[in-house]
């Protein structure tokens, strides 16, 4: 079944183009190509895409120069796809608001999960919804969590931290970023605070805590939670 939801693909490769829009269309979405930052930013506020696909090395600016641009007026999802592999790029990406990095190359596969990941995402977070993970289920609209039907206690920092993740499934969420939302701007250097809570959050809902299976390190980067 075709989907009406719509992907602004900001690349400046031809051929990347091309491959990435044959893929995206084969699965339903529709596409809207540009290859320049500013004609990716007149795109976006013409069409209101759904989710952005976005490069970096973009011809005329940044792809940095989109994501500020972008991020002042919409909170759809951004998945840069960049040949840069650098721990400082990824961060600083996903601190000005990206919510996934994919590192080129890439396979269809991989992109199309991380699309259909942030397409859901926004789902979850425009409905307040309900995320079911493993054995795991989140009700963000009670603020319960549930595993193989009993209630799971939870400390209100350690629900602030899943929360977040919930809300952002799929997605990679940088320290700062985490820090910034669940402890505050005060605590930004306190990155101690995410790897004890992490941890005690994977003791409560993962089978092998030492083994994650949904609540995982990107390493130098942040968290994901992976349902």
């Amino acid at each position: 079944m075709k989907s009406h939801q719509l992907i602004l693909l900001v690349e400046d490769d031809a051929e990347i183009r091309h491959f990435v829009r044959v893929a995206l269309e084969a699965a339903g979405y529709r596409v809207q190509e540009a290859s320049e930052c500013r004609r990716g930013l007149v795109d976006a506020a013409a069409r209101r895409p759904d989710l952005v696909l976005l490069d970096l090395g973009l011809p005329d600016a940044d792809g940095i120069e989109f994501l500020r641009g972008f991020r002042a007026w919409s909170l759809a999802p951004v998945i840069v796809l960049s040949a840069r592999n650098d721990e400082g790029s990824k961060v600083a990406s996903l601190d000005l608001g990206a919510d996934d990095y994919l590192t080129k190359p890439f396979s269809v596969n991989e992109l199309l999960a991380r699309v259909r990941a942030a397409l859901r995402r926004r789902s979850i977070t425009e409905q307040g919804s309900v995320l079911h993970f493993g054995e795991i289920v989140v009700d963000m609209s009670k603020q319960s969590v549930v595993r193989q039907g009993v209630p799971v206690r939870l400390t209100a920092i350690e629900y602030r931290l899943l929360e977040l993740l919930a809300r952002n499934a799929g997605a990679l969420l940088t320290h700062r970023r985490i820090l910034q939302e669940v402890w505050g701007p005060n605590a930004l250097d306190s990155q101690h605070y995410v790897r004890v809570y992490m941890g005690r959050l994977r003791h409560k809902l993962e089978n092998e805590p030492a083994r994650p299976c949904h609540l995982l390190t990107e390493s130098g980067a942040g968290y994901r939670l992976v349902p």
